[in-house]
């Protein structure tokens, strides 16, 4: 009994070392790397008059981040396997705040187009390798929330944009830059320095990590073993054999489906609320902010609801992606107004589908071979991006064809509902929806 509450104690004193000693600077870096991603949005609220980009050039620029971030996830992954988290993880961030910072030199469609494509590439593995490292910091009951609090960066990307939006575009003609060209710049710099933080402090694994008590390493070494023992047993490591398998693939495609309307509505969200309500970009950015604190907390509320099993990952993918369709239905319908059924979507759609988002590559962690993990991971992240190439492009061609948001609007509202039926199709094949054998930390075995 003694020995029970000895090591408890320890397992109390390490995680909560291990939370503090990782998670505030990958949450910074994914802070920095969501707003390099989608700052465009706010750009566009003036570049695209002043290149004279159509909704179509526009969309598909954007979404051309997404398709070389696909083609290059799955070798990033590897690579930042094999070189280690903390080096790969700081050139990532170096490399795509240059990137992002570039984009404010951008002078036509064609070099809008290679831009944004050469910052996918750099980006290329930044998420499936933060929880492939988690995965190798943390058991797989504390897995969804460590996720969760990272994850939460994104929702407080969207609180930053919204609040420095309007001042950073007000600069324009300030040293003979435009607007949206300083807004670019001030944003993506921090990427660079967040990366030399990175490369200098973040531990790569429990073994090196000096900051951790003889006794707290030697429990998280022997429970991490332990673990990854359970995930393992009765199976045949498949590695790269991992890209092909059918969990992958389904929850991958779930997460692509549900990416298509949160990339389209990412995407126009500032452009479309100030149409919708007549607001200016301060108030499009309250409101983007407002939704980025509420998202926030639906984020680490659904982390700390999954982390007992498997199975209500399930549960919580449906239920948000439900709501998700919901919001997504008011903002269809009520593309004139008034301005609280439009915000009321807005931010129920946003919440949710966000918070589903971090839901698949998670359960990946936990249910795949460790020996999976590195191929798996990336593969399930690769197919979920290509629904951010394919939302922004499809809602920018119906824009154009019909000079409004509303039908780009209601041909996405669906989509969240099909992302269900595809999430439980991978339920039923991993067995967390029907009889499954599992180990201690919920992994379900049989899987290869």
């Amino acid at each position: 009994m003694e020995h029970d509450e000895r090591d408890g104690a320890i397992e109390r004193t390490t995680m909560r070392k291990v939370a503090w000693r990782t998670l505030p600077l990958l949450m910074l870096a994914y802070l920095v790397a969501y707003i390099d991603r989608t700052n465009i949005s706010f750009a566009a609220v003036t570049m695209n008059a002043d290149l004279g980009f159509s909704a179509t050039v526009y969309g598909i620029g954007a979404a051309m981040f997404s398709i070389s971030y696909a083609l290059f996830e799955v070798p990033s992954n590897l690579l930042g396997d094999k070189v280690g988290p903390r080096r790969w993880l700081a050139r990532i961030l170096v490399t795509w705040g240059l990137l992002s910072a570039a984009t404010s030199l951008v002078g036509n469609a064609w070099q809008f187009y290679l831009v944004r494509f050469l910052l996918g590439i750099a980006e290329a593995g930044f998420y499936p390798c933060v929880v492939l490292y988690i995965s190798g910091w943390f058991p797989p009951e504390y897995r969804a929330r460590a996720v969760s609090r990272f994850y939460v960066a994104l929702p407080v990307a969207m609180i930053v944009m919204g609040g420095l939006a309007g001042p950073l575009l007000r600069l324009d003609g300030t040293l003979g830059l435009r607007g949206w060209q300083w807004l670019l710049i001030a944003e993506g710099i921090p990427s660079v320095l967040i990366g030399l933080l990175v490369f200098l402090i973040l531990p790569d694994r429990p073994e090196t990590a000096g900051w951790l008590a003889g006794d707290e390493r030697a429990w998280l070494v022997r429970r991490l073993a332990r673990d990854a023992t359970e995930a393992a047993e009765g199976r045949v490591r498949h590695g790269w054999r991992a890209v092909l398998h059918p969990l992958v693939l389904l929850l991958g495609l779930a997460n692509l489906l549900n990416f298509v309307p949160v990339s389209a509505v990412v995407v126009y969200a500032p452009k479309m609320l100030m149409a919708f309500n007549a607001w200016s970009v301060d108030q499009a950015g309250a409101l983007v902010a407002l939704c980025g604190v509420i998202t926030a907390m639906t984020t680490i509320g659904t982390g700390m609801f999954v982390d007992s099993s498997a199975r209500r990952y399930f549960l919580a993918y449906g239920a948000h992606l439900i709501a998700a369709a919901l919001g997504l239905a008011l903002l269809s319908s009520a593309t004139r107004g008034p301005a609280l059924v439009v915000s009321t979507g807005y931010c129920l759609f946003m919440a949710c589908s966000q918070a589903a988002g971090l839901l698949p590559v998670t359960l990946l962690s936990r249910l795949l071979h460790p020996g999976e993990r590195a191929a798996g991971l990336a593969m399930g992240n690769t197919i979920s991006q290509l629904g951010n190439f394919i939302g922004p492009v499809l809602f920018g061609i119906i824009y154009d064809a019909s000079g409004g948001y509303r039908m780009g609007l209601a041909a996405i509202a669906p989509v969240p509902l099909v992302a269900i039926a595809i999430a439980l199709m991978a339920g039923r094949t991993a067995g967390v929806l029907g009889p499954a054998r599992r180990g201690a930390g919920g992994e379900v075995h049989g899987l290869g």
